[in-house]
């Protein structure tokens, strides 16, 4: 039984009325549970509002305002006949709590909300214009570098920023690519917020993750494993390959095989496998990250010329 069940029990004896409870496998996770819920394979269901509010901001449709209990305190039970554990959890907490890592998971978990939910058009699109953002030249520049498509870059940035050079996230990623702290300081880039330094430093970072991934023959598969990797890690992207791997469906193809499994890392049957070294990963953000740049990389590619032709404005027939 889980104390979601014994709370629905509770409640029950202190409205005095049924409730009708549909158990599910224990083997679900609370987040399973809740992705039943968006599938609409289930109507409702119990989670901690932490865990709830996280995934309201990935799924707009769940409604999370109701409460079945006041606020509760949770902690880890540890038998009586083990005081050295306890005393070594407690000291564990006790430090964990002055580390940057606690605030940050704290604030993600507990006080801010992130929509992933990036809309097609960026606020700067212009169709007439042949213009993206303010921030095109410095785009361009660094898409020839590595060999990109400089509307492709664009729709990365603005899925990542919405051409904002001081946007900050939770994590403390940064600037018009939210590069985190640690990958800033190994591209060696200083100020986060700089426009210029960050895309450089951004678009250096995909090419190390390109040649990560040259056993990928198909450009465009191999551009959506580099996508996954700058969003959720290297790690877990070749997690996802091994998963593919171990069922028999293609690990050189990004589309209806790998991201797959993907998504499925965000399932204790899954994440679980022995084949699995990073584990757990919220496998939906990965997986609507390269789908939704993808999608507004279409639209781009529809309006705005990849070579302005000089005299026309139109675009040219060079492709990269």
């Amino acid at each position: 039984n889980s104390s979601y069940y014994e709370r629905l029990q509770n409640l029950m004896e202190e409205m005095g009325g049924r409730i009708y409870v549909k158990p599910v496998p224990g083997n679900r996770t609370t987040e399973e549970i809740i992705r039943m819920v968006v599938d609409g394979d289930i109507k409702y269901t119990i989670a901690d509002h932490n865990i709830a509010s996280i995934n309201q901001t990935y799924y707009p449709i769940l409604d999370v305002n109701t409460s079945v209990s006041f606020s509760q305190r949770v902690a880890w039970v540890v038998r009586k006949n083990s005081p050295i554990l306890n005393n070594k959890v407690s000291k564990w907490i006790k430090n964990a709590k002055k580390q940057s890592f606690y605030n940050v998971t704290y604030n993600k978990y507990f006080k801010n909300k992130k929509s992933y939910k990036r809309r097609v058009k960026s606020d700067f699109f212009s169709k007439n214009g042949g213009k993206i953002s303010k921030y095109d030249d410095i785009i361009k520049s660094n898409a020839e570098r590595i060999g990109w498509d400089w509307r492709l870059l664009s729709s990365l940035i603005y899925q990542e920023s919405r051409f904002n050079p001081t946007d900050t996230a939770w994590t403390g990623a940064g600037g018009l690519m939210q590069l985190l702290p640690s990958t800033a300081n190994e591209l060696g880039l200083q100020d986060l917020n700089d426009p210029v330094a960050n895309v450089y430093a951004g678009s250096t970072y995909l090419q190390k993750l390109w040649n990560n991934w040259e056993d990928i023959p198909d450009s465009t598969q191999r551009l959506k494993f580099v996508m996954a990797s700058y969003n959720c890690g290297l790690g877990h992207v070749r997690d996802a390959q091994r998963l593919a791997e171990l069922y028999k469906d293609d690990v050189l193809l990004w589309d209806n095989h790998v991201e797959k499994y993907i998504l499925k890392l965000s399932e204790q049957d899954y994440y679980s496998q022995p084949v699995v070294r990073y584990g757990f990963v919220r496998g939906h953000e990965p997986y609507n990250y390269v789908r939704e740049i993808f999608l507004r990389y279409d639209h781009y590619s529809k309006f705005i010329p990849l070579v302005p032709d000089e005299k026309s404005g139109l675009a040219s027939a060079a492709i990269l």
